[in-house]
């Protein structure tokens, strides 16, 4: 066994990595950009090795770097953990040149399974059904919009190295097919180094289901059962769960004995994961392979009880696997949920920044937390926005989701925006609760985009009261301040209007202890709860039903989140709601004349000149938030007056690119 292993990678992953290490006695190295220098990773390893600037493409993709900090430390081997040089043969060659195990696959299977193109050959040649498309690399915009033609729109323009969204997009017509060829060709070449591009049919009601493999050196290979991933949002998995709620037996054997097919086709050793399209019959297609560790795989771990990293550091080292296909036994259910740091009501836009305040739930039994920071550290502007991955493990999917919908609740996090609201309605989402789940999960739940501030009306009643009993509380203590010169409070009951967006409800509030009674509009709504004030959670029963909401001070009132909605209410006693209505209301800025970055990130292309004319519709600029291409288009026809920023200038949020006349 090693003594000492490199993790080439950072964040989430190679903390886990690090975990597993540690706990069989092996010690770790992690490597870190300028950007990284105080990150969680560095932290935790046993020593930390620099590597170069912040841009991945200087420091993470440094092949140099990398073995490098491998030889000067003395490590054995590396693990590559997801993303990065996970699936780049030539850094497993480089690093067998220099005398380093790669944790991972050899790199013939690497090249073979990475290459898009080349890997439906070879899994056509062993008997896996093929999404329909095109065979070869694209080489124009309008050789794309030519072979979308052929194939029928709607067609999916991917990257042959592409991985975890990247180098992805769906097209319906010509000029989505030439946009999308362009920018998935720069992110694929940005991200992978690889910018060819090819072409497959959509599948209608698309299903995403994998199959977790793991092979070793003696010609065993298994498969592990399979992860739902169909919850996606721009062809990047979003929740993912063990097992699928819509195999059967027989389709699930099926699938395995592919993945196992395809693995053996290709000698592979070590973790992989063989992906399929499945169509409403169960009807299911090869889609891809990943020769890695997959950002999912601790689902598969919770339900398998099997730890996957520690098995790619056993087959590394030469060992056999000690278990059998038939000592594989699924057990209970596992959900995943991927928190990032993004904006959901703003287009899931990227929001890099501080964590000022972090408390997630706590791992147990029933929750397992993977991250890779702490509170005061920073999500950085140059790599994926993953906060964490936040899991829970039910005897059954209720279970599984009941867990979940607890474990967001009880998550605080505070100084980015994220996607914890949005995680929260998809798991209280009916449809989730039946798995009527297809990759157009989220487009055909949120149309119009995601809205947490919209809550029903048993929903908004509940937040309603405990605004009240939490604001009479905290005016209750704000009157035992001595030299104040309103009453002290009498215990008798208060009166409070409570305006929220679109409405106002008057509610009155019996001070009491732990239990209190609420009438909201004349209807009692008994509310129990130890809430005191200063407690960003408050714990309770609503109506005879256990709640927890997330409190946050605002003027004159309060946000609160819980269950996927979030309320800002204002309350007032009744006379200060009188002279409230009577102040004057601010006329907002008119800023529709400037073009302004929806996210902090950097300019790649601006595409128009000043004194030109633009319609509605045309692209503008190009913005890369997080190694993700945005285009920019204009929301109306005009002339550019001013360009206001150049290529490769760096952009906080809602700061002016371009302005109209």
């Amino acid at each position: 066994m090693f003594s000492k292993i490199l993790i080439a990678n950072r964040g989430e992953i190679a903390v886990r990595i690090m975990r597993t290490a540690h706990r069989m006695g092996i010690k770790t190295v992690a490597v870190y950009s300028e950007a990284d220098r105080g990150a969680l990773h560095v932290r935790a390893a046993d020593e930390a090795v620099p590597i170069g600037p912040a841009p991945s493409a200087e420091s993470y993709l440094s092949l140099d770097a990398l073995i490098k900090a491998a030889a000067d430390t003395g490590a054995e081997a590396v693990h590559p953990g997801y993303g990065f040089l996970a699936e780049n043969p030539a850094f497993a060659r480089a690093l067998a040149e220099a005398g380093v195990v790669f944790i991972g696959p050899g790199p013939d299977a690497i090249a073979l399974m990475g290459d898009k193109i080349e890997s439906k050959r070879l899994a056509s040649e062993a008997g896996l059904a093929a999404i329909p498309g095109h065979p070869g690399v694209i080489a124009s915009a309008e050789e794309a919009v030519e072979v979308a033609r052929a194939i029928g729109y709607p067609v999916m323009i991917k990257a042959s190295a592409g991985g975890g969204g990247k180098g992805m997009r769906i097209a319906r017509d010509d000029e989505e097919t030439r946009d999308g060829y362009r920018l998935a060709r720069s992110e694929a070449r940005s991200s992978f180094g690889d910018d060819r591009i090819f072409i497959e049919k959509c599948i209608a009601e698309p299903r995403h289901i994998e199959i977790q493999v793991l092979g070793d050196g003696f010609g065993n290979v298994l498969y592990l059962g399979e992860r739902e991933c169909s919850i996606q949002r721009r062809h990047q998995k979003v929740i993912e769960e063990a097992p699928s709620p819509f195999l059967d037996a027989k389709t699930r054997e099926a699938m395995g004995a592919e993945a196992v097919a395809l693995a053996k086709a290709v000698g592979y050793v070590s973790a992989g994961t063989v992906e399929f399209i499945v169509d409403p019959d169960r009807n299911f297609y090869f889609l891809e392979m990943n020769t890695r560790l997959q950002v999912e795989h601790p689902v598969t771990e919770l339900v398998t009880g099997i730890d996957l990293v520690e098995q790619m550091i056993r087959i590394a080292a030469g060992e056999k696997l000690s278990f059998t296909q038939d000592d594989i036994a699924i057990s209970g259910h596992a959900i995943e949920c991927r928190v990032y740091a993004e904006d959901p009501v703003r287009g899931f836009v990227p929001s890099p920044g501080r964590l000022v305040r972090l408390r997630p739930p706590q791992s147990d039994g029933t929750v397992r937390l993977d991250t890779g920071v702490e509170e005061g550290d920073e999500i950085p502007i140059f790599y994926d926005p993953m906060i964490a991955k936040l899991c829970t493990l039910g005897e059954t999917r209720a279970d599984a989701i009941g867990a979940m919908r607890r474990a967001l609740d009880r998550y605080y996090l505070k100084g980015v925006d994220n996607n914890l609201g949005f995680l929260a309605a998809i798991m209280a989402h009916p449809r989730f609760a039946k798995a009527e789940t297809t990759t157009g999960f989220i487009d055909e739940v949120f149309p119009q985009g995601f809205a947490p501030d919209v809550a029903s009306p048993e929903t908004t009643r509940r937040l309603v009261a405990v605004a009240a009993l939490i604001h009479t509380r905290v005016v209750e203590r704000r009157s035992w301040i001595s030299g104040r010169i309103a009453e002290p409070a009498d215990g008798s009951a208060k009166e409070w209007l409570v305006g929220i967006p679109g409405g106002e409800h008057r509610v009155m509030v019996e001070p009491g202890g732990a239990f209190t009674e609420v009438a909201v509009d004349g209807r009692s709504v008994p509310v129990a709860s130890e809430w005191r004030p200063g407690d960003v959670f408050f714990d309770g029963t609503v109506d005879g039903e256990h709640v927890s909401v997330q409190v946050a001070r605002r003027m004159e009132g309060y946000s609160l989140s819980q269950g996927g909605a979030r309320l800002t209410v204002v309350l007032r006693s009744p006379r200060a709601a009188e002279l409230a209505a009577l102040m004057p209301v601010k006329a907002q800025a008119d800023m529709s004349r400037y073009l302004r970055s929806p996210m902090p990130g950097l300019v790649v292309s601006i595409i128009v000149e000043e004194g030109q004319e633009v319609k509605a519709g045309e692209p503008l600029a190009v913005v890369d938030a997080m190694k993700m291409e945005n285009m920019l288009r204009a929301e109306r026809d005009g002339r550019i007056a001013k360009i206001c920023a150049a290529k490769g200038d760096s952009l906080a949020q809602e700061q002016v690119i371009l302005e109209f006349e």
